[in-house]
């Protein structure tokens, strides 16, 4: 019986998390004010610094956001017009679309029916004179196969942007040591998207690396192409993370931890409800590699019935992605006809994500799994 009682169901609660940590965040907001220091400032360089020392990287620099982040990553790699980088369909679409706006070629690969990240075995395929950079993205909140990706890139000279929007925190076992999603790779690039699991009020990003050629680079990239005022050495584009953000940030990453053990137990809970609901694969977790749950996203068939039917019970959902990019008008020209992503295409059509975020409890989840077994 569908329990009518439980409060409203939010698939993220930022509003009952910023409760929890008001008297924090309204002080940081009002030193920001006190000091009217809104760009850059004391703030943004005590985050970057606090994030570096968190990641375990030499350099974080703050952006604008999470697309301006990746945008960057690729200028300071100093790719050429035609340029093929490596990447999957199955994603957000600021991960192409920041390729296709420096004039690069995006090419894609399947992923992994379990972790739904891309799929190292299908890399040497498609690498050709042309190929010079992979991104990896890791998504829903656990890291890509990164040893294999490293590897082949390293044999054929390719350098390495993590996309890692969905992931902060989460970390994979390389076989010279547990590392953190963002630093394996030669630059690592992140977005705080407020319902991200380190998110602002509003929108902002970073890009890090332990590289500091590259490091200063990005630095350029994101002020105008500038060390000088009024004085340019490249093209660039303006991509700053302001005082407010990086204030809210600070006092979010000391609780970052507490946000992820709730978001685990969450889906251990999930778990427990679901693991003999036969109509349901539930989110895998890989050897070596821990998960955030960003998204705690199952598969199931007849997707979009069942979605549907949890919306009539006020359950929210969401989908996450229900068009691989490779088939969207903008895009296809870009994919050859004669190369299918089967597992893109399917999950496609079968993935649906459960509401997660840090304020679920145990009844809210018995509900919502109630309502899904109702629709299913």
């Amino acid at each position: 019986m569908i329990n009518q009682d439980v409060k409203e169901v939010r698939m993220v609660d930022l509003k009952g998390q910023y409760e929890r940590i008001k008297p924090e965040i309204d002080t940081a907001i009002q030193s920001v004010l006190d000091e009217t220091a809104f760009i850059k400032g004391r703030h943004v360089k005590a985050f970057t610094q606090s994030f570096a020392e968190y990641l375990g990287v030499k350099h974080v620099i703050g952006c604008a956001n999470g697309t301006d982040a990746l945008q960057l990553a690729l200028m300071a790699l100093d790719l050429k017009p035609g340029d093929e980088v490596i990447t999957t369909s199955f994603t957000f679409v600021a991960t192409i679309e920041v390729i296709c706006l420096l004039g690069l070629k995006p090419v894609f690969v399947d992923v992994s029916p379990e972790s739904f990240n891309i799929d190292p075995s299908k890399l040497r395929e498609v690498i050709t004179e042309r190929s010079r950079c992979i991104i990896p993205v890791h998504l829903f909140g656990q890291s890509a196969d990164m040893d294999p990706i490293m590897d082949i890139a390293q044999e054929y000279g390719l350098k390495v942007v993590e996309d890692t929007a969905q992931a902060v925190s989460a970390t994979y076992d390389t076989r010279s040591g547990t590392r953190t999603c963002g630093t394996m790779g030669d630059v690592g690039t992140f977005s705080f998207f407020p319902s991200k699991n380190l998110g602002c009020y509003g929108d902002g990003g970073a890009v890090c690396t332990n590289d500091d050629a590259l490091a200063e680079k990005i630095n350029l990239f994101a002020n105008h192409g500038s060390k000088r005022k009024y004085y340019y050495d490249e093209i660039g584009i303006n991509s700053r993370l302001d005082g407010i953000q990086a204030a809210i940030l600070s006092v979010k990453l000391k609780h970052l931890d507490d946000y992820n053990l709730a978001r685990i137990k969450a889906a251990e809970r999930y778990d427990q409800l679901l693991q003999d609901v036969s109509q349901v694969t539930l989110p895998a977790r890989k050897s070596g590699r821990d998960h955030m749950f960003h998204q705690y996203t199952i598969k199931v068939k007849n997707r979009d019935v069942v979605k549907e039917a949890l919306s009539s019970q006020a359950i929210p959902t969401g989908v996450y992605y229900p068009a691989p990019l490779h088939t969207q008008p903008i895009y296809a020209p870009l994919h050859p006809a004669d190369r299918p992503l089967p597992v893109t295409e399917e999950l496609c059509k079968t993935v649906l994500s459960l509401p997660m975020h840090t304020e679920l409890d145990w009844d809210t989840q018995h509900h919502i799994v109630e309502a899904l077994l109702s629709a299913l």
